[in-house]
């Protein structure tokens, strides 16, 4: 079903998207025939090939491979959707430029004209026998603007916008692979026990191992986890983008390393189930996480719970909030570890007292950061849903391109605070 839907929606648009790139960067600044209009032409047409190809090849290709087209691939989405916007702009300033460039032939050629007229026979100042020499304009194109005006600008407007796009580009994928920022929040709880006052979570989302990233990644943020010196790690969820254990387990085990006296946490997300939950959940038992699968433990001065992700149902394994919160003490604060913030809608009826979520990427990729909130109830930082507080981490890691635009990768250490300590 999906690749239907891939074939029937997404294609069309990648390809007019192509074609619209194509024609303004390409055909619309070169001669027909020259080698400047077949080299852009096939680059164009390669790269579509490559971002088509990236998705099916991180499971379907070879290691190597498909991170020899990952790279490329993925990226171009990026590029593609920032040069389309950047053109799209161009299209608003283009008249202007014409009309601006066409101010300064006219300024340049007046005093060639009148000099001409002066030496002539009485003639009309501008001439009326058959047109020649030097002043003669360049033949007019459909919209009577010169074939030369046209394609200088064309060529303003298409080297602005590709250095708007590569510049764009360029600071996402800096942002997208350097090293997450840490944040620090204090969170009020009413119910929170007196011994549990100042407790730490560190809290890490969506780091989506996949053919770009690998165990020097998953290393790092280790690194940045333990300096955080938490009392307790929480891992919502999207640990792997969409590959077996046998592709990326060992980019994971990093994860063993890591140091807290309460432990370590994990819940699914979307993604392990794309990848098949069963394998990751065992095999980050293995490393020494504990999976909370619709279940809670008691720590000091509060309740931990955890969730299957909501898309766990087309798997028939679910989240079953019963299990995971249902016939508990009422007089005890609970934390849910749920990757969706969607999800906050079943805890609060629950009476949970916070939800730690990730899977937004806080929308990764401008305007998408924008316009993400339409779907989400939040898509990151601190809010309220009923009488359930909702934190929403941005995550560390990126799907599909390796590019993080208005959307800063994030490590959250959220302290917990009681009114009775």
């Amino acid at each position: 079903m999906s690749s239907v839907l891939f074939v029937a929606l997404v294609l069309p648009v990648l390809a007019g998207a192509h074609f619209y790139v194509w024609w303004r960067m390409v055909r619309a600044t070169t001669s027909p025939g020259s080698w400047w209009r077949r080299a852009g032409t096939a680059l164009i047409v390669l790269l579509a090939l490559l971002l088509v190809a990236a998705p099916p090849g991180e499971r379907a290709l070879p290691a190597p491979l498909a991170t020899a087209v990952g790279w490329p691939g993925f990226t171009w989405m990026a590029g593609l959707l920032y040069l389309t916007l950047a053109l799209l702009v161009g299209e608003a300033v283009r008249p202007l430029l014409m009309r601006v460039r066409r101010r300064r032939s006219v300024g340049d050629t007046a005093p060639a004209a009148r000099s001409t007229a002066s030496e002539g026979d009485g003639e009309h100042p501008y001439g009326t026998g058959p047109a020649s020499g030097p002043d003669v304009p360049a033949p007019a194109s459909a919209d009577g603007f010169p074939a030369s005006r046209r394609m200088f600008v064309s060529r303003v407007v298409a080297v602005a916008a590709g250095t708007a796009a590569t510049a764009a580009v360029g600071y996402g994928a800096y942002t997208a692979l350097g090293p997450p920022r840490v944040r620090h929040l204090v969170v009020p709880l009413a119910r929170l026990g007196p011994q549990a006052h100042g407790f730490r979570i560190a809290l890490i989302s969506d780091i989506h191992l996949n053919v770009l990233v690998g165990r020097s990644r998953t290393r790092q943020l280790v690194d940045l986890l333990n300096g955080t010196e938490p009392d307790l790690v929480a891992l919502v969820g999207d640990l792997v983008e969409d590959a077996d254990v046998a592709v990326q387990g060992r980019a994971a085990e990093p994860l063993a390393d890591l140091r807290a006296p309460h432990g370590a946490y994990y819940v699914t997300g979307n993604h392990e189930f794309y990848s098949g939950a069963e394998q990751w959940v065992r095999f980050v038992s293995g490393l020494g996480l504990r999976p909370l699968r619709n279940e809670r433990v008691a720590l000091p001065g509060f309740d931990l719970a955890g969730v299957e992700d909501a898309s766990g149902v087309d798997h028939d394994d679910g989240p079953d909030y019963e299990a995971a919160l249902g016939g508990r003490d009422r007089d005890r604060a609970v934390v849910l570890l749920a990757h969706q913030p969607a999800q906050v809608t079943e805890a609060a009826r629950y009476g949970v007292d916070l939800q730690l979520s990730g899977h937004t990427h806080g929308g990764q990729l401008w305007p998408f950061t924008r316009l993400a909130s339409l779907v989400e109830p939040n898509v990151a930082g601190l809010s309220r849903y009923r009488d359930t507080l909702l934190y929403v981490s941005r995550g560390t890691g990126f799907w599909g391109p390796p590019v993080r635009l208005d959307a800063d990768p994030d490590i959250t250490v959220v302290e917990l605070a009681s009114p009775r300590a």
